[in-house]
């Protein structure tokens, strides 16, 4: 199903009717109860220099591959979870948790000689002062013999899978065997075409592991790896203070190579997260999302977040770039509350919904450019009609992004549109393009221009770099003048002749669907 008919991007309806597909999504893996235990610090203890905290609020919540289960039963997904747990409290505690949030827990194992792993934080004033972890050990092999009969019954029917393996020993041995025997590819020569099986049967594979290449035979669709992760994958160490993104593009075949993954998300915590994946024509393409931190917040999976949403959409047909930017979005909105939280479709849509009156008038703008240089960051300005929006304008946006620190997006009005395109346009009104390109992670401000160029706003705020794409040289654009009369500089993006708005609309009024990528 097509669930973007004219705007490749963000929209708050989106959310709601992902919800509406009700997908079935199966979790496997380690489950973690997460404990956060607050108070007041008054005094120091006698025998040690260390602080007494008074605790006065104990609350839990599902961690690990539990969180990601019950941020999925949160966008409305019906969701089946597959871990071992220990017959303990904690383990009780955990199976309650998942079972109010509406998390099928029937192939849950609870075993006498298991101890459930718990992660407690201590904290005070916000800031935490120490964790406390118990954890499970060595799993006991009979535990994981009847978790392994139970994969492929919790896959029947289920439209994908996530692996969560934090090395805790849930996905060793028989159940790591009963995977790749359900999931993986039938022989080795589809292996390395990177075929999908026909057991899968269509089934989304996401593999989410402190150690992808373990699950490399799976030939998953997607590998979430962090930057650490990412590094160990292809054998290197991650140097300190190095900048992660270009690292990441610098290996972008060897991930892709030692994962077995159609695409590596490489999730960067307040850097985003940068996707590498092969384009059609061979060659290696990459999309990248901006996190909007919270500093002061003690907050606490939103990986897990980012994973259930990123599956979520790409399991219901959105494209890839698309469903990293909602995953994106997702993270957004749990990093600004403490502790470990849930994204719900309806926090989604609010999420989203902020961006749809964020359209700047030009003397707006230019404040907020000034403060931006008063904090030595580098602006880039790059404007168009972005009515329907697709994957080569996303991919334009990313690459302005990268020249500087804020990117401003200054949209051509609706009479603009008509006056450049025609009267059947555009078919979005500008407040719906300003909201669906707000809500890109690439994108810090937007505004609306409806004068024939951009040159009176490229007067007004004297970007340090004016970004055009298309087959244009400098020479040919009436800006240039405008941008290096103050001493700015004018870049030229790639240009992507096959992802071009009137394609898109000719495919939309053919068959009634764009083509999805």
């Amino acid at each position: 199903m097509a669930l973007l008919s004219n705007q490749e991007g963000l929209a708050e309806w989106l959310p709601g009717r992902l919800a509406e597909e009700k997908r079935i999504i199966t979790v496997i893996g380690d489950a973690i109860l997460d404990g956060w235990w607050d108070g007041l610090i008054e005094r120091f203890c006698r025998e040690a220099p260390a602080p007494v905290v008074q605790v006065k609020r104990r609350d839990f919540a599902p961690g690990g591959a539990a969180n990601t289960a019950v941020n999925l039963a949160a966008l409305g997904v019906q969701v089946r979870f597959v871990s071992i747990i220990g017959q303990d409290q904690a383990g009780q505690q955990l199976k309650e948790l998942l079972s109010e949030a509406g998390v099928d827990v029937a192939n849950m194992l609870a075993h006498p000689d298991m101890t459930t792993t718990t992660k407690f934080r201590v904290s005070s004033a916000g800031q935490v002062m120490l964790r406390l972890d118990d954890e499970a050990g060595n799993v006991p092999s009979d535990a994981l013999d009847q978790l392994a009969e139970k994969i492929s019954g919790a896959l029947q029917g289920s439209h994908a899978v996530i692996v969560c393996d934090y090395g805790a020993g849930t996905l060793e041995g028989p159940v790591q065997d009963a995977l790749l025997a359900v999931l993986g590819p039938e022989d080795a020569g589809k292996a390395a075409a990177g075929t999908e099986s026909s057991r899968r049967g269509g089934m989304l594979v996401v593999v989410d592991a402190h150690h992808p290449e373990r699950w490399a035979g799976l030939r998953p669709d997607l590998a979430t790896p962090n930057a650490q992760e990412a590094a160990r994958l292809v054998g290197v160490e991650l140097p300190g203070g190095v900048a992660r993104c270009p690292f990441v593009e610098a290996h972008a075949e060897q991930l892709l190579a030692a994962s077995g993954a159609a695409a590596v998300v490489v999730t960067l915590d307040r850097d985003g997260t940068l996707t590498v994946r092969k384009d059609r024509d061979g060659s290696t393409a990459t999309h990248r999302t901006w996190a909007r931190p919270e500093t002061e917040k003690q907050a606490s999976g939103a990986g897990d977040t980012f994973v259930a949403a990123l599956a979520l959409a790409r399991s219901a047909g959105l494209p890839l770039t698309t469903s990293v930017d909602l995953a994106q979005a997702a993270a957004d909105v749990v990093v600004h509350r403490p502790g470990t939280s849930v994204c719900s479709t309806e926090e989604l849509s609010r999420h989203l919904r902020e961006f749809a009156d964020t359209a700047l008038t030009a003397g707006e703008l230019a404040k907020q450019v000034q403060a931006h240089r008063q904090e030595g960051r580098r602006i880039v300005l790059t404007n168009g009609c972005f009515d329907v929006l697709h994957r080569g304008h996303t991919r334009y946006l990313n690459q302005a992004k990268q020249l500087g620190d804020v990117l401003v997006v200054a949209l051509n009005s609706d009479s603009s549109v008509r006056r450049l395109k025609g009267p059947d346009r555009p078919v979005n009104h500008e407040s719906d393009r300003a909201a669906v390109i707000a809500a890109l992670s690439c994108v810090d401000h937007v505004t609306v221009f409806d004068t024939p160029t951009p040159i009176p706003l490229i007067e007004i705020l004297q970007p340090d770099v004016y970004a055009k794409g298309g087959d244009y040289t400098p020479e040919m654009l009436a800006e240039t003048e405008a941008v290096e009369r103050y001493g700015g500089t004018v870049t030229i993006l790639d240009y992507v002749p096959e992802h071009s708005t009137t394609a898109v609309l000719q495919r939309i009024r053919s068959t009634g669907e764009p083509t999805n990528h």
